[in-house]
């Protein structure tokens, strides 16, 4: 249970319920009927044509995906402002490495210590021995496909989020014409009809606004942090290929951070504790 509240996004997880409050509670202030807000038939109607468009328009697994980004939205990101300060640490600990063994002493880090495929990939290219701009370019080549295969669930929730409103009317019409044929001369049916035929369109823009956009945006934005961090992993492999200094390596590749979290060196070796990878692998004085 704790690992996985630790795993959660808590400022997503606030926001989320917040809306939900702020709505829910507008609802019970305004009618003591809080009931007359639930209806099976604009909730079956919304959420089964909306699902229903989706698979007719992309291929299933993009759409399970798609499905899984809700649930991702609550999650923290794979990488985040302090995670690329500890990736820096991770490449100038290869860089230790590298100087010390020469490149086949990474052939030891491929196995079970790099389990990201993107990743692993590169440091593949950097033991083979290939020409720093080849492995450059290969990388690039890998990070654009990469990024373009995670954001293609983004594209289905934002046409999810412009779908349901859309079928949010087809609700409300339907709802519409079946209190018309039942109305029979008493037009006092007509508010509690309407009223009930709205909230197929109720739920089609909350639905849209609380779960598919928000989503898409959460997931578009996580992908281009990685798509970021995946570039600066590219750099630093390309610069352990050139066999360049832990040092230099430092001062490269914190042009990529906020000048608030630049990784230092100097600091680092000073506190062993908080980095003992550094430790093991850096030359005695």
């Amino acid at each position: 249970m704790e690992r996985v509240v630790q795993s959660m996004s808590l400022a997503t997880v606030a926001g989320t319920i917040f809306g939900f409050a702020l709505i829910l509670g507008a609802i019970a202030h305004g009618t003591d009927h809080w009931i007359s807000f639930l209806s099976i038939e604009g909730f079956l109607i919304v959420i089964g044509g909306t699902i229903a468009n989706a698979f007719m328009s992309y291929q299933a697994n993009y759409v399970m995906l798609a499905f899984g980004a809700i649930w991702h939205m609550i999650k923290k990101p794979k990488a985040t402002r302090e995670g690329l300060n500890a990736e820096i640490m991770r490449l100038i600990k290869w860089a230790f490495l590298v100087h010390s063994k020469g490149l086949a002493g990474l052939e030891g880090e491929i196995g079970t210590k790099i389990k990201e495929p993107l990743l692993r990939y590169g440091v593949e290219l950097v033991v083979t021995g290939y020409q720093p701009e080849v492995i450059r370019k290969m990388m690039n080549t890998a990070v654009e496909a990469d990024f373009e295969r995670s954001i293609t669930p983004v594209t289905v929730l934002r046409n999810m989020a412009s779908t349901a409103p859309a079928f949010g009317m087809v609700g409300t019409l339907v709802g519409m014409v079946i209190m018309l044929q039942n109305i029979q001369g008493d037009m006092s049916k007509i508010g509690t009809g309407l009223a009930v035929a709205l909230l197929a369109t109720l739920y089609g823009i909350l639905t849209a606004r609380l779960f598919y956009l928000p989503a898409a945006d959460k997931l578009m934005q996580k992908e281009e942090i990685m798509r970021f961090r995946n570039y600066m992993m590219t750099e630093g492999l390309t610069l352990l290929a050139e066999k360049q200094s832990p040092r230099y390596m430092q001062d490269k590749l914190n042009s990529f951070l906020d000048p608030a979290i630049h990784f230092d060196l100097d600091y680092q070796m000073k506190h062993p504790s908080l980095t003992s990878p550094l430790a093991s692998h850096a030359p005695a004085a």
